[in-house]
Formats: C-alpha cells, structure tokens, sequence
C-alpha cells in the first residue's frame, strides 16, 4: 500500500469491505458469450419500471441543462399527502443507502456502537463503520430478527438499532407485538431505524410499519425505497420519514442537489401508478406460491417470504449451484456471502423467467 494512503487515510476505511452487487447481466454475456439471460439477483421489479415513471423521465429530458430541485419541493408535497406527515418530516436521498449514510453521518462517532440482525442488509455495517463505529451483530433466531437478544446487546455506547423488516436476505418480518415490545423497552436516547424497503409486498397481517413509533414521537425512523415495487433502482432514490428534530439534523448533512430531477419526477409519477404496483404485487404473490411448490417438489426447503425474493436451502454446495446456473443463464444470488453455503436468494420473477429457473434447477440436479 502507497505509504501516504497508508499513514493518513483514515483509519477506519481500511475495514471496510466493497459492496459486492448481484452479477451483472452484460458481464455474464461477456464472460459467457450467453445473450439469453435472466437475473434474479438483486430484488428487481420483474416487470420493469412504473409506466407514469418513463413517461415523466421522457419529458423532463429536454430539461437536462437545469439544477434539480435542491429540497424534492414536488415529490415531497405528494409524499406528505399520502402518508400524512408534514414536508419537514420527510428526507429524500439519492436511494436508501444514502439516506442511511446521512444518518451515520449525522449521529456517530467514533466509539459509539450500532446494533443489527446477522444476516441482513449490508450497507448498515457499511456506512457504521466508515463513522468509526463498533458494529454489534445479533443472530436471527429462526430466520427472524431476535428482538429480545438485541435488547440485551444494547449499552450506553449504543446510538442506532437497525430493524429490517422485511429483513433481507430471509424475506422475514418481526411482528407488531414484538415490534411493541421492543419500542417499550428500548432506551430512549437509541435511535430505532425501521428499513421497510420491501414494505409494499408485504401481506402479513400482523406486520406493522415503523411509522406507528413516528406518530408516537419515539425516536424512530423509517426508510423507504423507490426502486423496488416501483421499478427505479437505476434512478437512485429513497426517502425517509421521522420527527421533524432527526430530520432537521440530517438535513445538516445533505449536499447540495443530492437527488437528480429525472429521479424525481420518476418518483413523483410511479407513487400514483397504482394500477403498477398491483400488477407487480399480484404477479410476486403468484409467483410466490408457485416457486413454494416447485422447491418442495425439488426437496429445498425455504423461509416463507414477505417480500419479493425467497432465502432457499439447495441443500448443495451454492457456489456449484450458481455456476450451473449462469451457464444455463440464470443469474441468482448465492447464501455464503451471508453465511448460508447452501442457500441461494433469489428475485421472484415473471411466471417465465419463475419456469426457467425451476427447469434450469432440475436439469443441474438431474446431470
């Protein structure tokens, strides 16, 4: 290592470890020469983006040469409307991975201690420890975040606990009476993050949103995405709701021009296409169903989901799995990276791409 990056880069960045994305589409073709591919990697929308979101991009084009709105004026009027919070509650970021590191950015400091599920979303510890914080990792218990273990794992040194729910990678969700039972007993001066990326595909009835600890003035935050059920991952944008104290403070934080326009007016057109976000819920509901009898049929076995992709057990060696796979060109997400050798996460896709996958996955286990 270059002795100047080694003496005065900051410590704390040499822990870290890249985010590593599910594989590409174009770098299996390049790879493989395969052109035929589907990715079911990275809990995209298999029907593509929201129809109203394209057609709002298409027209704010020719406005390419203007700054964005620097504070979401637009989307963030629309957002308060539908979820009845007042603009001064809400924080767009450029996706959710922003926003959770504006949160970092804004609470930690070096020493502090943050607590989350093992596993789940990566860019927790991520954006932690690049504040120098010390991350404290509670096992899932059943596949489900363990609540009363991540009470136990709280200290004075405690600023943030993450709860995703839907957790990812499982697809499992904590209940609202846990969930009410967690919030009673948290300490009050610990900021609870609620990640509810996956939100909309949730049928659960006994799921509660994190909002219900918003609207008690605990302090709890809520994060939400748009590049999930509404299909604009590539456009990066994410939003979260809290107290309008947490959300003057991170404001503190936010550069200039953080999200770009065609961001949102995407945004400002997909929340109101719901006739797409039913579409995509009844198709990740059918194919839910489906996937679940296959993998039985196949002897897997899997967690029930919440979201829009399944943790499944191969009981096999995942890394052979997934080669097997790319060269049938099918491009899944493999459990080591999460601790689980034999699982693989997997997109609920299109009742074709869901064929696919299972034929591809018996031919491999019939060779």
């Amino acid at each position: 290592m270059n002795e100047f990056i080694k003496k005065k880069g900051r410590k704390e960045i040499f822990d870290l470890k890249p985010y590593v994305p599910g594989k590409p589409i174009e770098e299996v073709k390049r790879e493989l020469g395969i052109d035929d591919i589907i990715k079911l990697a990275s809990n995209e929308n298999p029907i593509g983006p929201s129809p109203k979101g394209v057609e709002a991009v298409e027209k704010a084009l020719a406005q390419l040469h203007f700054y964005p709105d620097s504070n979401c004026f637009y989307l963030k009027n629309r957002l308060s409307e539908i979820l009845g919070y007042e603009n001064e509650n809400l924080i767009i970021g450029n996706g959710s991975d922003e926003v959770l590191k504006l949160i970092a950015e804004t609470f930690i400091n070096q020493g502090d201690e943050v607590v989350f599920a093992d596993p789940s979303f990566v860019e927790y510890e991520f954006t932690a420890k690049i504040m120098g914080a010390a991350c404290i990792k509670v096992n899932l218990k059943d596949f489900t975040h363990d609540l009363e273990a991540m009470l136990q794992a709280i200290t004075d040194k405690t600023k943030i606990v993450y709860i995703c729910n839907p957790n990812n990678p499982t697809g499992t969700i904590v209940t609202e009476q846990e969930m009410d039972y967690f919030m009673n007993n948290v300490p009050e001066d610990v900021l609870v993050v609620f990640d509810e990326a996956y939100v909309e595909y949730v049928e659960a009835e006994n799921f509660a949103s994190g909002l219900k600890y918003v609207d008690q003035g605990k302090n709890a935050l809520v994060l939400r995405t748009f590049s999930k059920i509404y299909g604009l991952a590539a456009l990066r944008i994410g939003y979260a709701i809290t107290t309008k104290e947490i959300a003057q403070a991170i404001e503190r934080v936010i550069e200039p021009f953080n999200v770009n326009m065609l961001a949102q007016v995407a945004a400002l057109a997909a929340i109101d296409d719901h006739e797409h976000v039913k579409k995509s819920q009844n198709l990740n509901s059918e194919g839910k169903q489906y996937l679940y009898k296959e993998f039985k049929n196949l002897g897997f076995d899997y967690v029930p989901t919440e979201a829009n992709f399944i943790f499944v057990d191969t009981h096999k060696d995942i890394q052979f799995i997934f080669n097997k796979l790319l060269q049938l060109g099918v491009i899944i997400r493999t459990g080591d990276i999460f601790g689980y050798p034999t699982y693989m996460r997997l997109t609920i896709g299109t009742k074709q791409e869901n064929e696919r996958l299972i034929n591809a996955l018996k031919a491999i286990l019939e060779e």
